[in-house]
């Protein structure tokens, strides 16, 4: 199986970034690829075991989808790995670069769309969160 590697840059310090990736009322906000989507609910139990769901929609109400998966380690400000429902395998990295924080995000590629259609859409989202990151007031 493939994997794929994307990383961002966030301007903005890890405790603010950590909030925004975890916590279900700023997941909403940013956890789509383009402005016709939206993420209308989320929910995260952020705990080894613990479970996470999201739903991401067109705003036209055309598609949507549940996008979840099963925590499998978590250490706080630093990583987080997940299985998807698929057993596909995730890891977010975090890496504090001065008042900045560097996201790398791996994960196994699945076997319906080209790599180049998996990477550009889970960037989009990864420049997503960055946009509503950084526009985000303290």
């Amino acid at each position: 199986m493939s994997k794929i590697t994307i990383e961002q840059t966030i301007n903005a310090n890890i405790d603010k970034v950590w909030d925004c990736w975890t916590n279900p009322k700023h997941i909403t906000g940013w956890n789509f690829a383009s402005a016709d989507w939206h993420c209308p609910t989320a929910e995260n139990n952020l705990t080894e075991g613990g479970s996470f769901s999201a739903r991401m929609e067109a705003k036209d109400g055309s598609f949507g989808f549940d996008f979840g998966g099963t925590y499998t380690k978590v250490v706080p400000n630093e990583l987080i790995e997940y299985s998807l429902g698929d057993e596909r395998q995730v890891s977010v990295e975090f890496k504090i670069e001065g008042n900045s924080t560097k996201i790398i995000e791996t994960f196994d590629a699945e076997e319906i769309n080209s790599l180049e259609l998996q990477r550009t859409g889970w960037m989009c989202i990864l420049d997503n969160f960055k946009k509503y990151v950084e526009q985000l007031k303290e």
